[in-house]
């Protein structure tokens, strides 16, 4: 059996694999004077264009079709920015007993964050959901997020004892992540053949940024003494956790979509979309939000959970697919 063949087999996302190794490289070989310097324009830079190559990527056939389900929309918005947010500030109550307060601080970052539009709707296909609307529900929360995450951030995340800069954060984010997003979108009409054709490096292009903004966000931690502050205990609650909100968010999201009345289709778009966080749009959103010596820490929930949503839906999804194929035949 090749590698490729076990990590699919146990649902492993490769690109955990890079960013542990890019993990490692930042403690090893952290980035520092000059070449500190050097990595932080890289980093702008490498962001800029992520959200430009999200903004081209984007079609606008897509949302079309899928914009008129409002009621399904509206209920995974509700999931992930108010369910969520809620999930989050509940877990204060094992501050600091079982959960220490930086790690605290990491998940309710991680709870303000909008959805993933890629892992979303791939597992919305591969489980039979409502494609189209999946679509356009994961990218309105990619669109959206880039407003209201930095608004609950400012809401609910105290920064060693102050709020964060609303404003200024919004200002921030529009600069640096919606006007590279508009400007992409705006040239997908000259650029989308490239793109098709070159979706697989494009992807790539994604990857390598958030790699790079890891290892940034990594190496101002390892200065700042982050394998001091961390532990195998720490990482194990950070697991724990991380399954207790997934299940907790699928759970609340499969009874609201039978409640309401959705068919089969819709309930697993609103069950996938409804319970991603996106990692893309998280990093690089930490870098321009928080103190460069905070965000290594501030990210390691996410990137926690990031894999664990991903094994978890890769098995929820099967168990859909299945599901669909038995009523198929009894029909």
């Amino acid at each position: 059996m090749t590698i490729s063949n076990l990590l699919k087999k146990f649902y492993i996302d490769p690109f955990l694999l890079a960013m542990l190794a890019v993990v490692g490289t930042a403690t090893i070989l952290p980035c520092q004077g000059n070449a500190k310097t050097f990595f932080s324009y890289l980093t702008t830079g490498a962001i800029a264009l992520l959200f430009f190559m999200h903004g081209a990527k984007l079609s606008r056939k897509a949302i079309g079709e899928g914009i008129k389900h409002w009621r399904l929309h509206l209920l995974v918005f509700c999931s992930t920015f108010i369910l969520f947010p809620l999930i989050g500030l509940s877990l204060q109550f094992f501050t600091p007993t079982w959960i220490r307060p930086e790690l605290y601080v990491g998940f309710l970052y991680l709870c303000t964050l909008p959805a993933t539009v890629q892992s979303a709707i791939a597992f919305t296909s591969v489980a039979g959901g409502n494609v189209a609307a999946a679509v356009c529900s994961a990218s309105a929360s990619s669109i959206l997020g880039v407003f209201l995450s930095p608004v609950l951030v400012g809401l609910l995340m105290p920064t060693n004892g102050q709020h964060v800069d609303t404003t200024g954060a919004i200002v921030s984010i529009l600069l640096q992540l919606m006007l590279p997003f508009v400007l992409g979108h705006l040239s997908r009409p000259l650029l989308a053949g490239w793109i098709y054709k070159h979706k697989v490096w494009i992807n790539r292009t994604d990857r390598s940024s958030i790699l790079l903004v890891v290892y940034v966000a990594f190496s101002d931690a390892i200065v700042e003494g982050l394998w001091h502050k961390m532990n195998l205990g720490s990482i194990g609650v950070i697991v724990i956790v991380s399954l207790i909100i997934l299940f907790v968010v699928i759970a609340i999201n499969t009874f609201a979509a039978r409640a309401l009345g959705f068919n089969k289709a819709d309930e697993i778009t609103i069950v996938f979309c409804g319970s991603k966080k996106s990692l893309a749009n998280g990093v690089p959103m930490a870098n321009v939000l928080f103190p460069a010596n905070t965000v290594g820490i501030l990210i390691l929930p996410l990137m926690i959970f990031h894999q664990l949503q991903i094994m978890v839906c890769a098995v929820l999804a099967q168990r859909y697919a299945r599901q669909g194929k038995a009523s198929e035949q009894l029909s």
